[in-house]
């Protein structure tokens, strides 16, 4: 089976950072892109970031570009989301996805298989 669980959401106050972790288990880790998404209430999920097998190509929404960083550790088997100058708009429900098999970047969440249960991040005004 293949687990993915998030963590390090929280409550900050606009302008602040915070980093969310996606730890991983039960498949070769490297193979594989990981990604996150985010869902608003009353929205559709919506891709903030990949990065592929080897940490050498990386995707970011416009809506993130240049405020968020998304890095991967494979010996760790963990993925990471940096989040800075956060903005009100970024309050979600943040996701961790992989695909079922190996494949290429995708922002569609349809091509993802395997989700995190979801960590909270709140940004007050």
């Amino acid at each position: 089976q293949v687990q993915l669980a998030e963590s390090g959401g929280g409550l900050v106050q606009a302008g602040g950072s915070l980093r969310l972790s996606c730890a991983t288990s039960g498949r070769t880790f490297s193979n594989y892109v990981m990604a996150w998404f985010r869902q608003a209430p009353g929205k559709e999920r919506e891709f903030v970031a990949a990065i592929n097998w080897n940490g050498g190509s990386t995707y970011y929404a416009d809506s993130v570009k240049d405020r968020f960083t998304i890095s991967r550790d494979n010996a760790e088997k963990t993925v990471y989301l940096q989040m800075n100058s956060l903005k009100p708009m970024d309050t979600a429900v943040y996701y961790c996805a992989t695909p079922y098999s190996a494949s290429s970047f995708s922002a569609n969440p349809s091509a993802y298989y395997y989700w995190g249960q979801g960590t909270q991040v709140t940004v007050s005004s």
